[in-house]
């Protein structure tokens, strides 16, 4: 990687292009969360992208003291590979295809439309999980902190900030503990700032190369987590 950095991707240049630099998630955190340390105790929001980023987005948010959401985004997965996807729907309805990817995939209409429905009522199944009945909160008054786990392409992410953007929030950073370097490219042009500590390149890229500790969070683990955390900054202010 020997193109310059935007001034709008904040990273740590002793962790560039290095493998198992994180213990787990939660360490993870903690170092986004010095990154971020400006943002603490000001009207900033941590909004965190289930399953995997909540363990991420606890500790900036415990650590900042500021508060904790659910930003729901779930990929739509290939028939065929569960761990690949070809498009995204957030907690709001709002839903993108990765058209160039679809059309080499040779992907049916009605695969299309059967993916999309089931990504759709997941996202509806952990929105009630997550936040049962709650509104989602306003966000016209805070500055966005938008928080998963790593960041391979970036699509999810995408849309997560475009239903954030019509959710009303103000502005928008993304943090992420590790990333590919030409999605936070793309994310850079999207958001007012990307903070992410762990820049990687090259044709090979896993989120879980970063960790030295890597398994896949449950849902109900990330529920119980979220919920205790807001739940102690709530009374903590």
């Amino acid at each position: 990687m020997n193109q310059k950095i935007p001034p709008n991707i904040i990273e740590r240049a002793d962790l560039r292009e290095r493998a198992h630099v994180f213990h787990d998630r939660p360490h993870a955190g903690g170092v986004l969360a010095e990154m971020l340390s400006a943002y603490s105790k000001t009207e900033a929001m941590v909004l965190a992208i289930p399953a995997g980023g909540v363990p991420v987005a606890a500790v900036i948010a415990e650590r900042l003291n500021i508060p904790l959401e659910i930003a729901v985004v779930s990929k739509i997965i290939l028939p065929w590979n569960t761990e690949a996807g070809y498009g995204a729907v957030a907690f709001d309805g709002t839903m993108r295809l990765n058209d160039d990817l679809v059309a080499h995939l040779g992907l049916t209409e009605e695969q299309i439309r059967e993916g999309v429905d089931q990504t759709t009522q997941k996202v509806i199944r952990r929105v009630r999980r997550f936040r049962g009945d709650r509104p989602f909160p306003a966000l016209a008054k805070h500055r966005a902190i938008l928080v998963d786990d790593g960041l391979a392409s970036g699509f999810t992410m995408l849309v997560a900030i475009e239903a954030l953007r019509k959710a009303g929030a103000r502005t928008i950073c993304v943090a992420v503990p590790t990333g590919h370097w030409s999605a936070l490219q793309r994310m850079a042009r999207e958001v007012e700032a990307v903070y992410c500590a762990n820049i990687r390149s090259g044709l090979s890229f896993a989120v879980a190369d970063a960790y030295e500790h890597w398994t896949d969070v449950a849902e109900a683990e990330a529920v119980a987590l979220y919920q205790n955390t807001s739940s102690q900054l709530s009374i903590g202010t």
